[in-house]
């Protein structure tokens, strides 16, 4: 199992945690008693759920033992479960099963998403949002890359290590369950300090698959090489010296 580092995550905590804010204001169930946040991370999503529903019982799940850790560390009051996302499945329906840029590591969504709303109490909900199916030109200049000849065969399973449907695939597969569907895009434009720093965002994320497979640090460095200067081309520094970077993303709410 490949690892995560919770500390390079955070740097852009306040980048990542935004969209779970945004999912959480919409989500309209009053009071549920039991919340499930399905891959939290170090805990900066659990943190929006837990301010805007102070006296519910939260879980925060991940099957990465380093952002568990992290979580552990920066929350310890709190419940934290290291759990396999992809056979989850609670004791007993909650009133809100969350999630904030995990589902997308996980395949088959046509399986897994009403396996997750099945877990969904009467009167609750299903929150998650994650990128887009074209989040970034970022993913584009990964792909371009990983075609080098000279690691190209090992790059089949990093192309397709995320899945991301269409918003109408999504809506399909839950509205024959569900009571209501909102379904909404959002293309945030994050200023940053430099093209490095882009590069420094998709390297705790999804750059991890492609470096993961390659052979030995002069490989690794060889790749990120290359990705800079296609950054450093493609991002271009405006007049206070920042560097926008659009990141699109899917938010699905579905009520039980």
């Amino acid at each position: 199992m490949s690892t995560w580092n919770a500390r390079h995550y955070l740097e852009f905590g306040a980048e990542r945690t935004r969209p779970a804010a945004d999912l959480v204001a919409r989500i309209d169930i009053e009071a549920p008693r039991e919340i499930v946040d399905l891959g939290c991370g170090p805990g900066n999503s659990t943190q929006v759920l837990r301010v805007r529903w102070p006296d519910a019982i939260i879980y925060g799940i991940d099957n990465s033992p380093e952002m568990i850790d992290a979580a552990r560390e920066a929350y310890p009051a709190q419940e934290w479960l290291l759990v396999d996302l992809s056979d989850w499945v609670p004791d007993r329906p909650v009133g809100l099963v969350f999630s904030n840029a995990a589902l997308q590591w996980l395949g088959d969504h046509r399986t897994l998403l009403p396996r997750l709303f099945a877990a969904v109490a009467d009167g609750g909900a299903f929150g998650f949002q994650i990128p887009s199916n074209n989040y970034t030109g970022v993913r584009r200049l990964i792909h371009g890359i990983s075609n080098d000849p000279v690691w190209r065969d090992r790059m089949v399973a990093p192309r397709s290590a995320l899945t991301m449907e269409e918003p109408s695939v999504y809506y399909d597969i839950l509205a024959g369950q569900a009571t209501a569907v909102d379904i909404w895009e959002t293309a945030y434009f994050h200023p940053m300090d430099s093209p490095d720093a882009i590069v420094d965002w998709m390297s705790g994320t999804g750059l991890r698959p492609f470096l993961e497979v390659l052979d030995d640090d002069t490989e690794r460095q060889r790749f990120m090489r290359l990705f800079r200067a296609q950054v450093a081309a493609d991002y271009r520094p405006h007049p206070d010296g920042k560097v926008l970077f659009p990141f699109r993303r899917t938010f699905v709410i579905a009520y039980r």
